[in-house]
């Protein structure tokens, strides 16, 4: 198994972090520290980072499971305090869900390249169903006359794509 030190370093996951919380927030993984708790105002100190920023950061990392927080209540003024942790070790859960959500899209994208049939203008680009085009008597609204779209490019690419991710999710 891997710790979540080696995770932050692999290239992979450290462009799929920077994807998903920037560059201040790499660099708040990076710095945050493993295997502690912390609140988001030593964060902020601690790394010069805006406030807000190391929330919004939280929250993200939260939101994939990558982050958790306990409450502590101070009992003489009723405050609550957040004590953030890190869980990289949940990385590669949080990495094949993004992936698997991915391939459902895909997969609906093919489904409707596949059963269509579309029409483009040559002046203006708009591409149209079947349906549509029909609807509208094969002519644009800039009154220029459709012609048929070949999307077996399109159809290609998305079967490639779909396998390639499959196979990277062992579903191949």
């Amino acid at each position: 198994m891997v710790t979540a030190e080696e995770a932050i370093q692999n290239e992979s996951v450290r462009a799929y972090l920077m994807r998903m919380i920037g560059e201040a927030g790499l660099q708040l993984v990076e710095d945050f520290g493993f295997d502690v708790e912390k609140t988001d105002e030593e964060l902020a100190a601690e790394t010069g980072i805006n406030l807000n920023t190391v929330r919004n950061t939280l929250y993200t990392l939260y939101g994939k499971r990558l982050a958790e927080y306990r409450r502590e209540k101070n009992q003489e003024t009723g405050w609550l305090t957040y004590k953030w942790k890190l869980r990289m070790d949940r990385i590669d859960d949080a990495i094949t869900e993004d992936m698997e959500e991915v391939l459902e899209k895909l997969q609906a994208r093919e489904r409707y390249e596949d059963e269509n049939d579309f029409y483009i203008c040559k002046n203006c680009g708009i591409v149209y169903t079947f349906d549509e085009a029909i609807m509208r008597e094969f002519t644009c609204s800039c009154e220029t006359p459709m012609d048929h779209f070949d999307n077996e490019l399109i159809l290609l690419a998305l079967k490639r794509r779909v396998e390639a991710m499959k196979a990277s999710l062992g579903k191949a």
